[in-house]
């Protein structure tokens, strides 16, 4: 099997597979040291963490793999500054940023020889990128977990951005097996995200009980609510969803000012957390269109296997 490379600034992992930044704590040192170790390129969600916690899983991650780690950090999280120059002083290998779009991070990512990919949704969003600096953009179609920036499919989008700019494009938003990473390369992606199929590995921070609604998730099961940052959020229905649709008051009794601008209809971090730990009756389980074809918990390396297989079979037609 003969992959072109995925070249980011002077970072070319031995594949082109980036793990998607999964907060809050789902994709922490244990995941994207794992996918670092197979050739990808691993992503700690920073956004949810303080900078002393987001310092030692980077510094958790080195002591487990020499590969490429990076991380992912929400534009709309209050500690966005810091938490990235925390992560440049730790000798972070790039950046991903989504969910509002910032300049200075390409200034700061400039000074220190730190790539800088921000995750786009329209072709002039990573016009602008490229002209600010990007190393690469990441474009997410409807089709992703967690926040969305469009309502349009990555396959009509993805074109799109890549005749708009020179640098590479990652591909987002309904990769979850070899096939899908063969038609999101054949659509001229340079690369591809897949966050929640990584989300059910054995290396994933989410709890038992959040790997378990993957499992158990049906189509009709995975619907978009209105996100306090202000954008749509796809996620798996569950008692707390249901209560979000029905217009229960959620409002939090207090705030920890997680967010820059937060509507405070609900508190998404806590929701986040609540989940993460195992409670999946009032927490929010993000997840993308496609995680109902995930039928089993797998380890890094068994998942990358498994896409490679998928890969070279639907290369040769099979």
């Amino acid at each position: 099997m003969n992959l072109d490379a995925l070249k980011i600034g002077d970072l070319v992992p031995k594949l082109p597979i980036v793990q998607g930044g999964m907060a809050v704590r789902i994709s922490t040192a244990s995941l994207a040291a794992a996918v670092a170790e197979e050739g990808g390129i691993g992503l700690i969600a920073a956004t949810g963490m303080s900078v002393d916690e987001l310092k030692k899983e980077i510094a958790k991650a080195r002591d487990l793999t020499k590969g490429i780690i990076g991380i992912n950090i929400m534009f709309a999280a209050s500690q966005f500054a810091n938490l990235i120059k925390a992560a440049i002083e730790e000798g972070i290998d790039l950046i991903v940023s989504g969910a509002g779009f910032s300049r200075d991070m390409f200034s700061w990512g400039k000074a220190a020889g730190v790539p800088i990919v921000p995750i786009v949704s329209t072709p002039k969003l990573a016009q602008l990128s490229e002209k600010l600096g990007a190393a690469a953009v990441i474009v997410e179609g409807k089709e992703a977990g967690g926040h969305l920036g469009t309502n349009e499919s990555m396959k009509d989008l993805l074109p799109k951005v890549k005749q708009a700019v020179t640098i590479p494009v990652i591909a987002a938003g309904g990769i979850i097996d070899g096939e899908a990473i063969k038609e999101a390369l054949d659509l001229g992606a340079d690369g591809v995200q897949m966050g929640t199929r990584f989300a059910a590995s054995k290396e994933s921070n989410a709890s038992d009980e959040f790997k378990k609604m993957y499992l158990d998730a049906n189509p009709e099961d995975v619907v978009l609510i209105e996100s306090p940052v202000g954008l749509p959020g796809r996620s798996i229905l569950n008692p707390f969803i249901k209560r979000l649709f029905n217009g229960d008051n959620l409002k939090p009794s207090s705030c920890d000012n997680c967010l820059k601008k937060c509507s405070r209809s609900f508190c998404i971090l806590k929701a986040l957390i609540r989940s993460q730990e195992g409670d999946t009756e009032t927490g929010l389980v993000f997840s993308g269109e496609r995680v109902g074809e995930i039928k089993e918990i797998l380890s890094v390396r068994d998942i990358f296997k498994k896409l490679i297989y998928e890969l070279e079979r639907a290369e040769s037609g099979v």
